[in-house]
């Protein structure tokens, strides 16, 4: 009788021992699952921001060369619009990238302002000058996010 006690206690204590190890391998299958979705998250937040970024600074650097240059109305102010939706486009990106990858948010913000700056500059040489400082800026956001997810 004893034997058949042990052995009935043995197969219960078993089947928890199983069902606990089987509970822990799912949890753990779920949290590696859950990591990996939010490490694509914040890189698409990164690279959304950096490809909002580039393309704003180009917009600007565009807009800008055609002001400096005297061109026809019609074509700054088709410039202007432009660098108007490009400059929009950078914000959801900028507080995906603050929020879901705070080490980077301030990479980004100074991103963003330098490409801001290539605004009102006085002169061609001036404008090169700001346009070569934000991609430097960029280069560094693109250098804190390579160094975040190595």
């Amino acid at each position: 009788m004893l034997a058949t006690v042990i052995a009935v206690v043995g197969t219960l204590l078993g089947a928890v021992v199983a069902g606990v190890i089987q509970h822990r391998t799912a949890r753990a299958g779920r949290d590696a699952v859950r990591a990996d979705q939010r490490t694509a998250r914040e890189l698409d937040a990164v690279t959304q921001f950096a490809g909002a970024v580039a393309a704003h600074r180009r917009a600007m650097a565009v807009r800008e060369d055609l002001r400096l240059a005297g061109a026809d109305e019609q074509a700054v102010a088709a410039a202007r619009a432009e660098s108007h939706a490009t400059r929009s486009a950078i914000e959801a990106p900028r507080v995906l990238v603050a929020i879901l990858v705070p080490a980077l948010a301030a990479a980004a913000d100074e991103a963003a302002q330098a490409s801001y700056a290539l605004r009102g500059a006085p002169d061609l040489d001036t404008l090169n000058r700001l346009r070569e400082s934000a991609i430097v800026t960029a280069d560094r956001f693109t250098a804190a996010a390579a160094q975040h997810f190595a």
